[in-house]
């Protein structure tokens, strides 16, 4: 029977090979046979820690979501005050190292799988949302003048484009570089910075319109 740290190691290895192929290779290259190859073990042994593919992508996913905290928690811990840990945990999420674009396309790999995965999609939902749980107790500490509902639509704003920033960042790093993403990030927190308690970071609400006009050229005939 193996001990439990040689199982531990073997875990390790196998994560970080389930990691590099998936980062590597996407989607279509993550097999348990590209893991293998990868680890330097049979496939016996992936199959005996994860019995298929969904479990090889669930355990990527959770690695992501631990190193991506793991991120943040130190970015908060450097920071001095709550609108620098506000601003250093988003900075350092859309920063474009390697590491960051290695991570944006394994994140790329698993929600393209988690569309036909319900399963996959709950558990991509679950740490998903406790970014977003963060983003909006920062802002709490941060803006408290924000009403509820503003704050609440600002995290949303700000975590949709720290992940839209990371995934087309993956594959044009070049217009999508560090500063733009830092300028886009810096520009929003300016307006919300700047906003009245209950205007959203877009600006006012538009005015009413009025009646609508005419919707066919018939509704414009006498």
């Amino acid at each position: 029977m193996a001990r439990p740290r040689d199982i531990d190691a073997h875990r390790q290895r196998l994560s970080a090979a389930t990691w590099a192929v998936l980062a590597q290779g996407g989607l279509t290259g993550l097999t348990v046979r590209a893991v293998a190859e990868r680890a330097g073990c049979t496939t016996g042994l992936v199959m005996h820690t994860f019995a298929d593919k969904a479990a090889l992508l669930r355990h990527a996913r959770t690695l992501l979501h631990q190193r991506t905290a793991e991120g943040a928690e130190q970015a908060e811990a450097t920071a001095t005050d709550p609108r620098s840990r506000l601003h250093a945990v988003l900075t350092q999420a859309v920063t474009v190292t390697d590491e960051k674009r290695e991570e944006a396309r394994v994140w790329i790999a698993y929600t393209a799988a988690a569309v036909a995965d319900p399963e996959l999609a709950e558990l991509h939902r679950t740490h998903n949302r406790a970014f977003l749980a963060r983003i909006d107790r920062l802002l709490s500490d941060a803006l408290p003048h924000l009403a509820d509902d503003v704050r609440a639509d600002a995290a949303v704003t700000l975590v949709a484009l720290v992940e839209g920033l990371n995934t087309l960042a993956a594959l044009d790093p070049t217009t999508y570089h560090t500063d733009t993403q830092h300028r886009a990030v810096d520009d929003i927190l300016t307006r919300l910075a700047a906003a009245h308690p209950h205007e959203h970071a877009s600006g006012p609400a538009p005015l009413d319109p009025g009646p609508p006009g005419p919707t066919a050229l018939g509704d414009q005939l006498p």
